[in-house]
């Protein structure tokens, strides 16, 4: 027999192959079933009482140590809490948002359920933080300052003014404009939103109107990670619920 041979059939590289392959089946095992310590079991649409969890099943629960000292585990049986979609849709309908669509948490306008406090940077201070409070950052002097500059959603009335500019101390860019609305609240602008020309914001996602309506903060110089989820949200959903026409098929 050849160097390596056990058998005349088998030798050590056959059992190496084998091996590798019961290894590989076993990762792709246990990969799977880590994915699902997040949004498993899935609620099935015809009862609550059914848990939609597939092969293999939904790991046990396993305790987390987070960053600041806190623990979490996963999986765990916290729900969601956006707010409801209307009774008694039949399988495979359309969602029908009640009260305000741009509120309600579904389709262009879901968002997470994330922690309730503030992103934080490596050395323990709060990552995203407007310029006033920021030391060190400010608008570079060849690009546009949009503070005090008004803003416009898509029928292009204003819908407020900008009065700072909240900064990303990790990824040294800024994320929102800070607006003073009509009501004289502060709201939150993502920058990925916003369209910033010489004399004017533009916003295509939201009508004037509705700059009103922008979930708020709690503190007035922080946003938590939450709040962020929803703000985002909110001028998600308008791409869809904005206008009864862009709810409309194209053709």
């Amino acid at each position: 027999m050849q160097t390596g041979a056990i058998t005349g059939y088998i030798d050590v590289a056959q059992l190496v192959l084998y091996a590798f392959w019961i290894f590989f089946a076993g990762l792709i095992y246990y990969l799977h079933r880590e994915n699902k310590r997040e949004g498993y079991p899935l609620e099935s649409d015809r009862s609550h009482a059914i848990k939609v969890q597939g092969w293999p099943a939904v790991p046990s629960p396993k305790t987390y140590k987070l960053a600041n000292g806190e623990t979490v585990q996963a999986p765990n049986a916290r729900r969601d809490s956006q707010p409801p979609v209307h009774e008694g849709a039949y399988r495979g309908s359309p969602f029908q948002p009640e009260g305000d669509p741009l509120l309600a948490g579904v389709g262009p306008g879901s968002w997470a359920n994330r922690a309730d406090v503030p992103d934080m940077t490596y050395e323990g201070l709060p990552r995203i933080v407007p310029l006033r409070t920021a030391s060190g950052f400010g608008v570079a002097p060849q690009d546009v300052d949009p503070r005090g500059l008004p803003v416009q959603g898509d029928d292009g009335v204003e819908g407020g003014r900008v009065v700072d500019l909240w900064v990303d101390r990790s990824e040294m860019l800024f994320r929102y404009l800070e607006l003073k609305v009509a009501d004289g609240r502060h709201v939150l602008l993502p920058m990925n939103f916003a369209r910033v020309l010489h004399h004017r914001i533009v916003v295509k996602s939201i009508l004037g109107e509705q700059f009103i309506r922008v979930p708020g903060t709690r503190h007035a110089e922080q946003v938590t990670l939450l709040e962020e989820e929803k703000i985002m949200a909110y001028y998600g959903a308008g791409t869809l619920y904005a206008t009864p026409q862009r709810q409309e098929p194209l053709l």
